[in-house]
């Protein structure tokens, strides 16, 4: 029988399947003991579905590149460590030892051992590690029955389940499935993040879908509107075809817009950058015009690895990122880790009662000069090869700025003196994601030559919520008042002080949010380039000087309802 299902689209597109439905995991386990001449079979038997699933992990994060890299790679390289814990591997092995319990057993009761652990922290950051001991666990768990029934197929079908880890995003598409449907979730998510740069249509919180959708049932999902329909009639299949052939004309359209100028109606250029991490993201953005690279994260040199990058080896991955873009302009932000990412390196601090809050970012860099200095030393020596900025991130103090520009000023020096050659002018700028940044900027914006503001930090921490808190959904966005308010006041002021300003985080690739943007002064974006051309489209259909006539009037609004009702009054009309 014909029902709908009303969620959120969190990532655009049309699918129509069979649902595949995962119900939440479980580890429902029996209690079994296992004779004494088992024991050390059912040890090793565990330790090689371990080795499966590190395997597993160690391919799928060969197979990832540039910023979909970055995301996923902090999940899979937290759980990559967790398989590597001790206390999990050694505490296995005694259960099996002492307990004579089977490894599927052990597995339940090691599982619940920890995870009490976490549960009982005043921090919700580590409460919420339990999800990820879960999704460790649930693997080794699968891995060890993969002989015995083997993997379920998902090739052509619609997943349906509560959640759907960032880690699982590629490995599902790659395994052919054609659409995620999920009864919790955000549409802020690192999970709808990952989902919208692969194209998946993903639709979150659907709720009652897992109590009424059975595995076989057909399902029609619609990622850009929410809309789950089970057991479609004729006229849901028509509208189906529709959007698909409206989807494939739109696609054809963005393609001819590779070489179109990022112009607005009444004739103003805006600049759009790319967000990137590899050779293929800035391959990428130089094929569809990006006017040159905004961000380019470094920390894919320094995770997954036991050792640091040496000076070498970081000047031969910038310089080649500023040979790719040909001339356009190219910013590299220094190190950005903390207690937060997984890292080998030992660089940041494991104990840390709030990553988000602790030695991470700039703070990290310069309590490691040695560190600052060889990836300071490596980017003006790539300076050399074309026009390159150095970006610092979590900055919160002039003083943070001004020992950095110390550093960099020193090193030039050094390596002038060593004979390379290098720029005459290496602009050094600053992330706005920490709101004392953004309110004490008027006495520290004569210390930096440009400014990006990281909205999705910004957010989060001008609103002391996690946007991957499900409990907090309503209140992350970055739709506050306050957001906005202060987003327009960074803008306003880099602009009367003639410094260059972009926003690199999200809300910067998400074309909804582009008529607001540049009704507040934005002249320049920094985004994925899965979204680069949806974005130009929008903005090649904005009139500037009428939005921002009506600016006023969205700094007026008083909650998120008001600035929602101002975006869909200036939404432009795309044909």
């Amino acid at each position: 029988m014909r029902q709908t299902f009303v969620g959120h689209g969190a990532s655009r597109g049309s699918a129509l399947g069979r649902a595949r439905v995962r119900l939440p995991h479980v580890l429902e386990v029996v209690e079994e003991h296992i004779p004494a001449k088992r024991v050390e079979g059912e040890i090793v038997r565990l330790h090689a579905a371990i080795g499966t699933v590190r395997e597993e992990m160690f391919a799928l994060r060969e197979r990832l590149h540039g910023a979909l890299a970055h995301e996923v790679g902090e999940f899979l390289d937290l759980h990559s460590l967790l398989l590597d814990d001790p206390e999990l591997l050694q505490g296995l092995d005694e259960l099996i030892r002492t307990g004579r319990y089977s490894a599927d057993y052990a597995l339940r009761l090691q599982r619940d051992r920890i995870a009490s652990v976490f549960q009982t922290m005043d921090d919700a950051y580590f409460r919420s590690r339990v999800d990820d001991i879960d999704q460790v666990i649930g693997r080794i768990h699968a891995a060890l029955h993969r002989h015995d029934a083997g993997m379920p197929g998902v090739a052509g079908e619609i997943l349906v389940t509560d959640n759907v880890a960032p880690a699982e995003i590629a490995q599902l598409q790659a395994q052919g499935v054609m659409a995620i449907v999920t009864t919790t979730g955000s549409i802020l998510s690192h999970s709808a993040i990952l989902a919208r740069s692969l194209h998946l249509p993903l639709v979150v919180g659907a709720e009652g879908a897992l109590q009424r959708i059975n595995d076989g049932d057909v399902l029609a999902v619609d990622g850009a509107t929410g809309n789950v329909i089970l057991e479609p009639d004729a006229n849901d299949l028509r509208a189906h075809r529709g959007r698909v052939r409206e989807l494939a004309r739109e696609r054809k359209q963005l393609h001819r817009l590779r070489r179109e100028p990022t112009r607005t109606i009444d004739g103003v250029d805006i600049k759009l950058y790319a967000n990137a991490e590899s050779r293929d993201d800035v391959a990428e953005a130089h094929a569809l015009g990006a006017a040159g690279v905004g961000l380019y994260r470094t920390e894919f040199l320094f995770l997954q690895r036991n050792e640091l990058p040496d000076e070498e080896e970081q000047f031969r991955v910038y310089r080649d990122v500023v040979l790719g873009m040909t001339g356009r302009a190219v910013t590299i932000r220094t190190l950005d880790l903390g207690a937060d990412k997984a890292d080998r390196t030992g660089l940041a601090l494991r104990d840390e009662p709030n990553p988000a809050l602790g030695l991470r970012g700039v703070r990290l860099s310069l309590a490691r000069a040695g560190l600052l200095e060889a990836q300071l030393r490596a980017l003006v020596r790539a300076s050399g090869y074309g026009p390159l900025r150095i970006l610092l991130p979590m900055i919160s103090t002039r003083e943070e700025v001004r020992q950095v520009r110390a550093t960099l000023k020193r090193v030039t020096l050094e390596l002038r003196e060593q004979g390379h050659a290098i720029a005459d002018n290496i602009p050094l700028g600053a992330m706005i994601e920490v709101p004392a940044a953004a309110i004490a900027l008027p006495a520290f914006i004569g210390s930096v030559d440009f400014l990006s503001i990281g909205t999705n930090d910004l957010v989060q921490y001008l609103l002391a919520a996690d946007r991957n808190n499900e409990a907090l959904t309503s209140l992350y966005t970055p739709l506050h008042p306050a957001v906005i308010r202060l987003v327009r006041d960074v803008i306003q002021l880099a602009r009367k002080r003639d410094k260059p300003v972009a926003v690199c985080g999200e809300m910067a690739g998400d074309s909804h949010f582009a008529p607001m943007l540049l009704a507040l002064g934005l002249m320049e974006f920094s985004l994925h380039p899965a979204t680069l051309l949806e974005l130009r489209r929008t903005i090649r259909h904005c009139d500037l000087a009428q939005l921002q006539s009506r600016a006023p009037a969205l700094l007026r609004a008083r909650d998120r309802a008001g600035i929602e009702e101002w975006i869909a009054e200036n939404a432009p009309v795309v044909a």
